[in-house]
């Protein structure tokens, strides 16, 4: 077993090196993990500015291999994965027959009929479960959660740092949402470029008995280049900036792509999927229930998952993700909310109502 368990929660294999660095710990998808090092807003303009580095090793991974499996990943799958080449990594949705999403992944090619799923941690065994189910071919579906390792850099200086620990000019050569197999501080695996944060940035997908070795090689170098260690806060801060979508909170199994602002990941002209006949009606009739919407706090108030969000003395829905943003200095958020909703909007925080607009995302 290369996680450890207490009662309640999992632990990755660097939960002592955490602990070393007096990390604060929170829960999050049944995993221990650190919330934050020294500070959230520190930690998020360390990425801002210079490289950040993560442990973010509760994330799932499934392979599905074998004849088959490029038949069984596109029909599970809103986007495309036809057009992937080997080396490619694609955003894609897992959607139930409702069209509600199952989970937001990213897809790995590694060759024909050779793929590697990277789910969300809180979805792990729910996400293998409907793969297993839906597979009527004779691809080979196993869950490799357990022993791989995801540590990622992010942040303008990441290319910096991992420059010296991979073969020369490697890290140029990989494009955004491209990976590759090759050697990391003497280390064998995958190295990509996806990120979660808005910056420049990369994974590093290594076996579970080789995390601490890596961990400890790259951390003096992020320190030297005048980053930190970055927990959970800042990496939910940055994404939220970036206008990035977080599964359970912007979007569920109730909640489609088009709802949540992600119908440009579906498809509708590639073959059948599951959902396709529903999400392809609501694509035509245009008839969203709702939809999801970034604000601006237009006073010092933070809008927190949850709070109801008024307008004309209306409810018209509810904040899904909402925190101070850093680099902006002001509050925003994510609201799902009714369709044709006009931008001013009132948010109730604890009682009492206050002013917010409606604005494009990314925020930054």
């Amino acid at each position: 077993m290369l996680y450890r368990e207490t009662k309640q929660m999992k632990r990755t294999p660097l939960y002592e090196v955490h602990k070393s660095l007096y990390a604060k710990f929170t829960e999050f998808g049944g995993w221990e993990m650190p919330l934050q090092y020294t500070s959230i807003v520190k930690e998020h303009l360390a990425v801002r500015n210079t490289v950040g580095l993560f442990d973010l090793s509760h994330m799932g991974e499934i392979d599905v291999k074998g004849q088959g499996a490029n038949e069984l990943v596109q029909k599970l799958c809103t986007n495309d994965v036809n057009r992937l080449i080997d080396g490619q990594v694609q955003y894609t949705l897992l959607c139930n027959e409702n069209g509600g999403i199952v989970d937001d992944i990213l897809i790995y090619r590694h060759a024909d009929n050779d793929y590697t799923l990277v789910v969300n941690a809180a979805n792990i065994e729910k996400d293998f479960t409907w793969i297993k189910t839906h597979n009527d071919t004779d691809a080979e579906v196993s869950d490799t959660s357990d022993d791989t390792v995801l540590i990622a850099l992010q942040g303008p200086r990441s290319v910096d740092v991992l420059y010296r620990f991979t073969p020369e000019n490697l890290v140029y050569e990989i494009k955004p949402f491209q990976f590759c197999v090759d050697q990391v501080a003497g280390s064998t695996g995958a190295i990509s470029r996806t990120g979660y944060t808005g910056e420049l940035g990369f994974e590093l997908y290594v076996e579970a008995s080789k995390a601490e070795n890596l961990w400890n090689i790259l951390y003096p170098t992020v320190i030297e280049e005048g980053g930190q260690p970055v927990g959970l806060g800042a990496r939910d801060t940055l994404r939220l900036e970036a206008g990035l979508r977080l599964y359970g909170m912007d979007m569920d199994e109730n909640t489609t792509p088009f709802e949540a602002g992600l119908g440009r990941f579906v498809k509708l002209d590639k073959d059948d999927f599951i959902g396709k006949d529903v999400l392809l009606a609501q694509k035509e009739k245009g008839d969203l229930k709702k939809k999801l919407v970034g604000f601006q706090m237009l006073d010092r108030a933070v809008a927190r998952c949850g709070y109801d969000v008024y307008q004309n003395g209306n409810l018209i829905g509810k904040v899904t993700s909402g925190a101070p943003s850093p680099s902006l200095k002001c509050n925003i958020g994510f609201a799902s909310i009714s369709p044709n909703t006009e931008k001013s909007i009132e948010i109730d925080i604890r009682g009492e109502l206050h002013p917010a607009k409606i604005v494009k995302v990314p925020f930054i």
